[in-house]
């Protein structure tokens, strides 16, 4: 589940601890509510773990991508041309100073693996993003099209890969 709605919206929050809304943690207990979870695993910013439905499990690997020197900006204050350069190619052009794609999927396939079975993950939409890349195979062109907004639910069925990871499917949506 992606976390509720920040209290400042529209900026670039990855590393930035900003808290979510009063209404966007009642959202995101509403969605959990609704499924029969045994585990929870939040981020440690509080955006998201503010929005676990009880006490979750504490895991940094699920922190949103460091956008480095673009964190707690608008996207507005960031030079077009290289904004558009990282959602084009987000490995190849990191922001200034912050995390590769490929360094923020790395952390997500590690933090699959430890997932046990019927586990809500409460976290941001980097990190979902990056969970659809590693167990479905999705190019950053098809990831940057899933409208994931605050609050939303995921559902994914997972599996080992015979040794090579996890894969998985996706068996809803709900925002």
């Amino acid at each position: 589940m992606r976390h509720g709605a920040p209290a400042t919206p529209g900026l670039l929050l990855g590393r930035t601890d900003a808290p979510a809304t009063a209404d966007g943690i009642a959202a995101c207990h509403a969605a959990a509510a609704t499924i029969g979870a045994r585990v929870i695993v939040a981020s440690d910013l509080i955006r998201a773990r503010d929005c676990a439905p009880r006490a979750p499990r504490i895991d940094p690997r699920w922190r949103e991508l460091d956008f480095g020197d673009w964190d707690g900006r608008s996207p507005a204050a960031i030079p077009p041309d290289r904004l558009s350069l990282f959602y084009d190619d987000p490995d190849t052009h990191a922001p200034p100073n912050g995390e590769s794609w490929s360094a923020l999927t790395a952390r997500i396939a590690a933090a699959l693996d430890d997932c046990a079975p019927d586990t809500l993950v409460v976290t941001h939409g980097g990190a979902i993003r990056a969970a659809l890349a590693v167990t479905c195979g999705f190019g950053t062109r098809q990831l940057w099209a899933f409208h994931l907004p605050y609050a939303a639910l995921l559902s994914l069925r997972c599996w080992p890969a015979g040794g090579t990871g996890i894969r998985g499917q996706i068996i809803g949506l709900r925002t």
